[in-house]
């Protein structure tokens, strides 16, 4: 990594956390036990689609993967932020290592203690182009909301295939797709139109760094055809909210929203 990135990144780190404490998702230890059950608070409407997401996770891949397995799993979570994801499948007796760049304690990996303390599970401070895990570590490895903070999706996708054993699984979880790249330019262009607004004084740190910021099918396909990985959409039901944001979008004459659901892959 050059010197001016190094330097960007470390940047972002801390301006991030700053940015992610501002908005109030550094939580109580209660209120991460409950993760993603957050019933309360600024974060709680946010995390209603995030539950419902999990919910579908834990039903009809990590289930079945298990099931197939007969043994627990292996589990890589990507851009764990504060590792309530790690906790609840420790929790089901997985192995998981929780990866993130951040370790601060608003919701980065030093957040992570009080999950910990009840179901262990390891943590790695990380980016996800450079894991620092041998080859074939896990059964299955997940993206959680987080590959579209990736700044080279084919790198980070090649690194993930590599660190996934053959035949394990590859997810991505809550990361924004649109349906054309046109729509995903517009969010972008909303975004920076609006940072100084969103972002105050870190807005040029956020912004700094060349995240891909959004996924398509297509965008997905190509990065993943060298590396003979196919993706198959899981759509999830969301909140009804959520459901009919496509809707008042189009009544409104704003830009059309991005959706999650849940996108999966076999590793050759």
């Amino acid at each position: 990594m050059s010197a001016p990135l190094a330097d960007s990144l470390e940047r972002f780190r801390i301006d991030y956390a700053a940015h992610r404490a501002a908005e109030g998702r550094g939580l109580a230890e209660t209120e991460l036990l409950a993760l993603p059950w957050l019933e309360s608070g600024p974060m709680a409407r946010q995390w209603s689609v995030r539950a419902r997401t999990f919910e579908v996770l834990l039903a009809h891949v990590m289930a079945p993967v298990a099931r197939a397995a007969g043994r627990p799993l292996r589990v890589l979570d990507l851009g764990a932020g504060n590792g309530w994801l790690s906790y609840r499948l420790a929790c089901r007796g997985h192995d998981c290592t929780a990866v993130d760049i951040r370790d601060d304690r608003v919701d980065g990996l030093g957040a992570a203690e009080p999950l910990r303390a009840r179901a262990p599970f390891a943590c790695s401070v990380a980016s996800f182009d450079a894991l620092p895990m041998a080859d074939h570590f896990a059964d299955l490895t997940i993206f959680n909301a987080a590959l579209h903070y990736a700044t080279s999706l084919d790198e980070t996708l090649a690194e993930a295939a590599r660190v996934t054993r053959p035949g394990g699984m590859l997810v991505i979880l809550d990361s924004p797709f649109y349906a054309k790249d046109s729509q995903g330019a517009a969010m972008v262009a909303e975004k920076h139109a609006h940072a100084a607004e969103r972002f105050g004084t870190r807005a040029q740190s956020l912004l700094a760094l060349p995240h891909i910021e959004y996924l398509t099918a297509a965008r997905l396909a190509e990065a993943s055809a060298p590396l003979g990985i196919a993706w198959r959409r899981r759509r999830v039901l969301y909140p009804l909210w959520y459901e009919l944001r496509p809707l008042v979008a189009r009544l409104r004459g704003t830009r059309a929203p991005s959706r999650f659901d849940i996108w999966t892959a076999r590793n050759p």
